[in-house]
């Protein structure tokens, strides 16, 4: 396990790579015995120094719940990472490409809550009770280290993804809500169009066979600590597409069909 100052140590590293918007080799090349307590301790003390600088919890996203993505980039294990105010954008808007590092857009489903949820044994029936509303939503992810090493060609582990914040960078949300319990969520998708051209199709059965099981799966892994999911946080269930990568002058839609679309412009 890494001690306190090695913890510190590689969270500065990824604070100072989002800041620099440059990519750093995997904290596993300099940290070989990271395992994933210690990554979720870097995730923590980096998230926590944003809050101390002003920033506020708005929720967590779940991330590798689906077979496309982990096959996408070969991580079997679920992961999660926190949500910040800052990192929330609106539909139909701009999204400056160059102040992220490798970006990505994932299709995938947030849960809002109105009720809290907590301890290993919730039930489906439960996460969709305590869910004020559904809606559809993208997922900005940036890598802030290299996915294959360009001098090495190493490649990071699910200890440097989940250090990493999970990869997260930014939501951008729909504009329709939903009751999860009136629709079949499991058929619930989406068509995703990258520059007027279809590039991913998908359905949110993906996700662990139901979105909602995601939802479940980061309640037991807080359960330990003592944690919850809370009243009105945002949780993004798992994206049900790959990845698929922007830059500068793209435009993605997002085509959920009755539940409405998502556009956004990277410039």
């Amino acid at each position: 396990m890494l001690d306190q100052q090695q913890i510190e140590e590689a969270a500065n590293r990824l604070y100072e790579a989002e800041r620099a918007h440059i990519q750093i080799p995997a904290l596993t090349l300099s940290y070989p015995d990271m395992d994933m307590d210690d990554a979720y301790q870097v995730q923590k003390q980096w998230m926590d120094r944003k809050v101390a600088e002003g920033r506020e919890v708005v929720g967590y996203k779940i991330g590798l719940t689906s077979r496309a993505m982990q096959m996408a980039v070969h991580i079997d294990t679920p992961d999660y990472g926190v949500l910040l105010d800052d990192m929330v954008f609106a539909n139909n808007g701009q999204i400056r490409a160059g102040d992220f590092t490798d970006p990505r857009i994932e299709v995938e489903f947030a849960f809002v809550l109105k009720q809290p949820l907590a301890g290993e044994d919730v039930t489906l029936d439960e996460v969709l009770a305590a869910t004020d509303y559904v809606v559809p939503a993208l997922e900005l992810i940036a890598a802030r280290s290299f996915r294959t090493d360009p001098e090495t060609g190493y490649t990071r582990k699910v200890f440097d993804t989940i250090a990493d914040n999970a990869a997260n960078a930014g939501i951008i949300l729909g504009d329709n809500q939903f009751d999860p319990r009136e629709i079949d969520l499991r058929w619930a998708g989406a068509l995703l169009y990258l520059n007027g051209e279809i590039e991913e199709t998908g359905l949110a059965a993906g996700v662990m066979d139901h979105p909602g099981h995601g939802i479940r799966w980061v309640c037991k892994r807080f359960a330990p600590w003592g944690i919850a999911l809370e009243p009105g946080q945002i949780i993004l269930s798992g994206s049900f597409t790959r990845p698929v990568i922007v830059t500068p002058g793209d435009r993605i839609r997002a085509d959920y069909g009755a539940l409405g679309e998502i556009n956004v412009e990277f410039v």
